[in-house]
């Protein structure tokens, strides 16, 4: 059972391979994610991770762990405070804010830290249902 307080944490990292594996499934093939030369003629000087694919983690933990199978994601809110990058290390964090036990939902602060700078990367809140763990 969630508790408001209870968290979860994951350090993890994307290879360049999975960024272009993500460009093929999703279609975006944006330069800026697959084309060093091009993209160190931006701001970022090295090519960046899709947001939705460094952003991804959240849904893996979520369905598989904090709170495990059986939950169902409702909405993510979700700010991109600054660009990822490939064989970087980063660490997901999660903490429960709220909980309805009558509707079996909760929401859960979303957080990813840049593990060497300490900075946070993307922040927001995930509104999640599930039937037997809230």
């Amino acid at each position: 059972m969630l508790q408001i307080g209870d968290t979860y944490s994951e350090v993890f990292s994307y290879t360049q391979d999975q960024v272009i594996s993500f460009a093929e499934l999703s279609g975006d093939k944006n330069p800026l994610h697959l084309d060093a030369e091009y993209a160190a003629t931006t701001m970022f000087k090295k090519p960046i991770i899709h947001g939705i694919l460094g952003a991804s983690i959240l849904s893996k933990i979520l369905g598989m762990y904090f709170p495990g199978e059986g939950t169902i994601y409702l909405k993510q809110e979700i700010d991109f405070k600054r660009p990822m990058y490939v064989d970087c290390k980063y660490e997901a964090q999660l903490t429960v804010l709220e909980i309805n036990k009558d509707r079996h939902t909760a929401i859960i602060e979303t957080k990813i830290v840049d593990k060497e700078s300490g900075k946070v990367n993307v922040l927001g809140n995930a509104h999640i249902m599930h039937k037997e763990k809230i």
